[in-house]
């Protein structure tokens, strides 16, 4: 077996991480074995222990990177603001643009919770509540301002991250509509579900 990457250093703990992805998506994270992970990578499987103790701690790894990318990310993106309407925004744009560039991990992160030890899936389930939480507070303030119409915050959370994040299931460059047309086309129908007195992208 060719060795492509070497057995050590953080290219080779990436290129771990990226085959891990590419399985997961494919295959899922029963069918995913240490073994295929390591001839995609091109190392011997043994290699993979020196990063990851188990394929369950891969797969917590992996989440939490995602997570942690997404919440790092909106901190310093986030508008210097305190305007609901603009933060929302803001946030619907984030959101489209993080969720189809990262497509494989959104779509391990969503199907591979219920492969997560009790206490791996609290904790990776506690992060995305903080994720969860940046629109609640957004909505809630827009709510409490007079800016939003909405009878509940958190169950508006839930609907909107659900129509935002499933863009990435279906969205492909080079389609009938470009990214910033689809983010603005999606903005408007957030601001539309949030009742905001200002609809225009």
């Amino acid at each position: 077996m060719a060795r492509t990457t070497g057995s050590d250093g953080a290219r080779t703990e990436e290129a771990i991480r990226s085959a891990a992805i590419d399985l997961i998506a494919a295959h899922g994270f029963e069918a995913t074995t240490l073994r295929a992970i390591a001839e995609r990578v091109g190392v011997q499987p043994g290699t993979i222990y020196r990063y990851f103790p188990s394929k369950g701690q891969l797969l917590v790894e992996l989440l939490v990177e995602h997570l942690g990318f997404l919440l790092t990310q909106w901190a310093l993106e986030r508008p210097a603001t305190d305007d609901p309407v603009e933060l929302l925004r803001a946030f619907v744009d984030f959101h489209i643009r993080s969720h189809t560039l990262r497509r494989r991990e959104v779509f391990v992160a969503n199907m591979e919770l219920r492969s997560l030890a009790p206490a791996d899936r609290r904790h990776v389930v506690g992060l995305r509540r903080r994720y969860e939480d940046i629109l609640t507070g957004i909505l809630q303030q827009g709510i409490e301002l007079g800016a939003f119409r909405l009878p509940d915050a958190r169950i508006a959370t839930f609907a909107i991250l659900a129509m935002l994040t499933g863009v990435g299931t279906w969205f492909h460059e080079g389609g009938r509509l470009g990214k910033r047309e689809l983010i603005d086309l999606y903005t408007r129908m957030v601001m539309q579900c949030a009742g905001a007195e200002t609809v225009s992208a």
